[in-house]
């Protein structure tokens, strides 16, 4: 089993969740988060006072596929997500030693 772990800009959410969930995926968790990369953050003016925005908001999806399936959901997730500016976002990709179903008690890729 994988961890795909996805910073997207926001407004990508929706669109990556139809996509992946046209795809077979059956669930992921959400977390609205902020950071930067190469983009380092940005300057904007409010109400005439330019200010220095070094965090730049993100949500960062987490979902655990099987081994068959994470080269397939990187890869759309990727195809989904880009815009083609900077900023679009990082995958990550790690290896699941173990899951469980805490209702059932259903483990491995049966808890997914």
């Amino acid at each position: 089993m994988k961890l795909i772990i996805a910073a997207i800009k926001p407004f990508k959410l929706e669109e990556v969740r139809e996509a992946l969930t046209s795809a077979g995926v059956r669930g992921m968790m959400v977390t609205e988060v902020k950071g930067f990369g190469s983009q380092s953050g940005h300057t904007e003016i409010y109400r005439g006072a330019e200010y220095a925005v070094n965090f730049v908001p993100k949500v960062k999806l987490e979902l655990v596929v099987s081994d068959g399936q994470a080269d397939e959901v990187v890869e759309l997730i990727q195809n989904t997500a880009r815009t083609d500016k900077i900023g679009d976002g990082k995958i990550f990709v790690l290896e699941v030693a173990q899951a469980v179903r805490v209702r059932t008690g259903e483990t491995g890729e049966d808890a997914l």
